[in-house]
């Protein structure tokens, strides 16, 4: 799924959940502290409305905790794929203390 339609997605699913609520465009807006026209933008997918607002608007429908999942490193299975290539495979030398801080 593209990200354009990953975006238009998530603004259908605010749309919803608003109407679901029975709330109206400015309803929202106002609980969310932004302006109508933004919410607009933001329920129609335009890519370019801010994810702060995004996040706000979530947080106004009182569906914030579905934000917790949200790029999870514990889930980043490629990521730590990744990172566990990157370690070494034996233990290097022990490294030699300094005593500069001994009183």
């Amino acid at each position: 799924m593209q990200v354009t339609e990953q975006v238009s997605q998530l603004g259908q699913r605010i749309r919803i959940a608003r109407l679901r609520r029975g709330w109206s465009v400015a309803d929202l807006a106002s609980r969310a502290g932004i302006n109508r026209n933004t919410l607009t933008a933001l329920e129609l997918g335009k890519p370019g409305t801010a994810i702060g607002v995004c996040f706000t608007v979530l947080w106004a429908l009182g569906l914030d905790r579905t934000l917790n999942g949200l790029a999870d490193p514990d889930a980043d299975l490629h990521g730590k794929a990744l990172e566990a290539a990157r370690r070494p495979t034996r233990a290097g030398k022990p490294r030699k203390v300094s005593d500069d801080y001994d009183f």
